[in-house]
């Protein structure tokens, strides 16, 4: 079996999904001639047509529209922002019909779509290319918001989202979408939303991520284990709704919490996972929960781009910090 990266894992599940359900369309600017920005989408519209791989003009807003009306009335539309930053525009319609349709009409018609968007900074990109802004939509109730950060989790989710009934938030981490492969079966098998994933068993440590972090948090939990302590890593991967359970299962273990997010720190979604810990989880807390995240800043340009991001360094010394409280 061939290794892929997290790009042609996308790639893949697309594929798979529109050869198996015609209903499945593909729409965005460049998706079909040029395959998308980043390729996410190559050879897609040479395979399955013009009218199932629509190259639209370049205004997010129509394209938000068109995806909540073909999806209301019975296709499963996958639009594309080229970049997260360029999403903006569109959060009119995903707000405001797409997420309330279900409520709106009590069930009778839902919006079966999956906005992609390539999401994250750390390939030296221009302003408004390197947003990670996911806690906007997590307080929009009705969207599934979803960060995949592997190949993987990136077939499999996928093909979960364009199969959910609901829109549904796509977030793919392009600073590791070729940065290294893995086997992915192209059998159609979706792995469940919704879910936390366990990367790694820990009793020191809980480190709580998602995304292009998980790498630094797997790094971080390698270089911890060489000092003796033992971190669990955890991959939130649906940021909405959150599987809080298999969170406050760790703490309760390991009494301490790490959570690592590319977004500002203020308000960002690491916020709401400390306020539930506290809430929910206060007696089984050995020490406060820390947080390593982006700077309540716009993400500057590349010179001091990596200095923004969480690193293993950062994460390093927040989980030191709490195995300092006694």
């Amino acid at each position: 079996m061939a290794q892929i990266t997290l790009v042609e894992a996308v790639t893949q599940a697309l594929a798979y999904e529109m050869a198996h359900d015609d209903s499945v369309v593909v729409l965005g600017e460049d998706v079909g001639v040029n395959g998308g920005v980043f390729r996410a989408t190559q050879g897609l519209q040479e395979k399955f047509g013009e009218l199932r791989v629509l190259d639209t003009p370049l205004d997010e807003a129509t394209i938000a529209g068109v995806t909540v009306g073909l999806a209301a009335q019975g296709m499963k539309a996958v639009a594309e922002a080229q970049f997260e930053g360029f999403i903006y525009p569109m959060m009119e319609q995903i707000a405001c019909h797409a997420a309330r349709m279900r409520s709106r009409t009590r069930g009778r018609i839902t919006v079966p779509a999956v906005f992609r968007a390539p999401w994250g900074g750390g390939i030296r990109a221009p302003e408004h290319h390197s947003e990670a802004n996911e806690h906007l939509f997590t307080n929009i109730p009705g969207l599934r918001v979803v960060l995949p950060s592997s190949p993987a989790r990136a077939y499999g989710l996928l093909l979960a989202a364009i199969r959910d009934p609901d829109p549904v938030i796509f977030f793919e981490p392009k600073r590791i979408y070729r940065q290294y492969k893995e086997e992915v079966p192209d059998d159609g098998e979706a792995l469940p939303l919704d879910v936390c994933f366990v990367l790694r068993d820990g009793t020191d440590v809980t480190l709580v991520t998602w995304g292009s972090q998980v790498k630094e948090c797997l790094e971080t939990a390698d270089e911890l284990a060489a000092e003796g302590i033992s971190a669990e890593v955890i991959d939130v991967a649906t940021l909405t709704p959150l599987d809080f359970d298999t969170i406050a299962e760790s703490v309760q273990k390991t009494g301490r919490c790490v959570i690592v997010h590319e977004a500002p720190k203020t308000a960002g979604f690491g916020a709401e996972i400390a306020a539930r810990l506290s809430e929910e989880c206060f007696y089984d807390l050995l020490a406060p929960v820390e947080r390593v995240t982006g700077y309540d800043t716009h993400i500057p340009l590349f010179r001091l781009e990596m200095k923004y991001m969480p690193s293993v360094e950062r994460i390093t010394a927040a989980v030191k910090r709490t195995l300092a409280v006694s």
